[in-house]
């Protein structure tokens, strides 16, 4: 299993707009393509214009299909358009974790 770890840092006053749109429209897009949701985080202590999305893959084989799938979706199409348009992402940070053998994720 790999987890997929994505920070959004967004401007000031904008996360609320986003975090509804995502909710109602992004997140079942996503859940309709990627499967496997692991977390949703706004930061209460740090950056506070900050959300952590988690996501769950078997393999990085697995991850690249189906954000294919997704970003092929002309749904999918529409809203990151529409999300793009809001103009309230000021960066984004991508990692890839392996979980360790101890790792209580397993």
């Amino acid at each position: 299993m790999l987890v997929e770890h994505r920070t959004y840092t967004f401007k000031p006053g904008t996360v609320a707009g986003w975090l509804k749109k995502y909710e109602t429209e992004g997140l079942p897009l996503q859940i309709k393509h990627l499967g496997r949701p692991l977390g949703f985080f706004t930061t209460e202590i740090g950056n506070p214009h900050q959300v952590v999305l988690l996501w769950g893959f078997d393999s990085l084989d697995d991850r690249d299909r189906r954000r294919t799938a997704m970003n092929a979706d002309p749904a999918w199409q529409k809203y990151i358009g529409e999300v793009w348009e809001m103009d309230a992402i000021e960066a984004q940070e991508n990692r890839i974790l392996r979980p360790t053998t101890f790792s209580p994720m397993l």
